[in-house]
């Protein structure tokens, strides 16, 4: 691979739409489908959802927990569903959450970003907050190859707010700086501009329920995952306003319950997630 993670998403958002579909086998969604809470639920459900998105979203994202929690056929399930992303031309984010230093922060890139990986995913999650440079190792991993990291600053959770918001020292002694969130979002847009050998490897998750900052999203440089559109109740109308200014196909809806409640029919599932890229495409442009 050669383009960066933010082209690819861009091209293939031009393609359907933008929306980040996910993939969350819990307990109540199971229920819902009528599928037994076992590897065996699991792999119709991811599999299902596999089918119902490729060719109609951009990009989905299984939420590694869901898998993780049933142990080692939990993750051989989520292995299958990656490798069906793959054949299905579906770019994949691994919704891992990691971070760490040095060697276990290595292992976890490889985990997630090695081609050579049974787990190998277009793009993981990260959380920065034991310090953006700790996450180097998944940064260089997949800048080498076309991969991404998204790096979690502005949650849609409200528990997240008193440490996201939380203002760092200033230049001289006294002086406040910027905020947390908005001192990360400075510098993975440094990283974008130059401080990795492929443009557009980091972007950031930023949810969609919250109000603008103080830092220019438009200059980034890297995609944003915009979770909280659906339950948490965020709208496409609400996203165009925060995200306004942001270049076509960097911004990416996330959208799960909501739309993963039209299933388990294939066909449901699949209109309710090309009505809602068209909803999120009209919105976004």
């Amino acid at each position: 691979m050669t383009e960066g993670f933010a082209d690819r998403v861009a091209v293939a958002v031009s393609a359907t739409g933008p929306l980040c579909a996910g993939i969350d086998p819990s307990t109540e969604l199971l229920r819902h489908w009528d599928l037994e809470d076992t590897p065996q639920g699991l792999r119709r459900f991811g599999l299902t959802c596999v089918e119902s998105f490729a060719g109609v979203v951009p990009v989905v994202k299984p939420q590694v927990a869901f898998f993780e929690r049933m142990g080692s056929a939990g993750m051989a399930v989520l292995e299958e569903v990656l490798a069906a992303c793959r054949q299905s031309g579906l770019l994949a984010i691994a919704d891992a959450k990691r971070g760490d230093i040095g060697s276990t922060m290595e292992a976890y890139a490889s985990a997630w970003l090695d081609p050579a990986s049974p787990l190998v995913a277009d793009a993981m999650t990260a959380l920065a907050y034991l310090g953006l440079g700790a996450l180097r190792p998944a940064f260089d991993l997949a800048a080498a190859s076309g991969r991404g990291v998204v790096v979690v600053v502005r949650s849609s959770n409200p528990e997240g707010r008193a440490l996201q918001e939380a203002r760092t020292a200033g230049a001289v002694p006294a002086a406040r700086g910027p905020a947390v969130e908005d001192m990360l979002l400075a510098d993975i847009a440094a990283l974008n501009r130059g401080g990795l050998p492929t443009a557009g490897t980091v972007g950031a998750v930023i949810g969609a329920t919250r109000s603008p900052s103080e830092f220019d999203l438009a200059g980034l440089g890297g995609i944003i995952l915009a979770p909280g559109v659906g339950f948490q109740g965020g709208t496409a109308a609400g996203a165009a306003r925060l995200f306004a200014g942001c270049a076509t196909g960097t911004v990416l809806p996330s959208v799960s319950r909501s739309l993963l409640v039209a299933g388990p029919d294939p066909v449901a599932l699949r209109e309710a997630a090309a009505k809602e890229c068209a909803t999120l495409g009209s919105a976004l442009t």
